[in-house]
């Protein structure tokens, strides 16, 4: 069965992140000065054959272990996992999800 799985990718706490504070530096000056504590990562989308949902989660927690992720700097969490009954969301076309076509 097809599964999309979303995986979020982020340093961790108390790492220095230089784009949040490029971003969060500069947020005020285009007139958003109440924002703080900005962090950048990365949004992973994978479409996994899978047994089920388990087994895809387990795929993609061996995947971030062993290679999605620097251990030692990142941490990650699963976001979703879709599969082929939830309103067609684990089809998978190839396409970027892009609305405007």
């Amino acid at each position: 069965m097809p599964f999309r799985v979303e995986l979020l990718v982020s340093l961790k706490v108390g790492l220095l992140d230089p784009q949040g504070q490029a971003i969060e530096g500069a947020l005020p000056a285009l007139g958003w000065d109440n924002v703080g504590a900005v962090t950048v990562g990365k949004y992973v989308r994978l479409d996994i054959e899978a047994e089920s949902e388990d087994a895809a989660r387990r795929q993609v927690t061996q995947m971030a272990e062993r290679f999605l992720t620097n251990p030692v700097i990142e941490d990650y969490r699963i976001l979703e996992v879709f599969g082929p009954s939830e309103n067609g969301s684990a089809e998978i076309d190839g396409s970027n999800g892009d609305a405007t076509g």
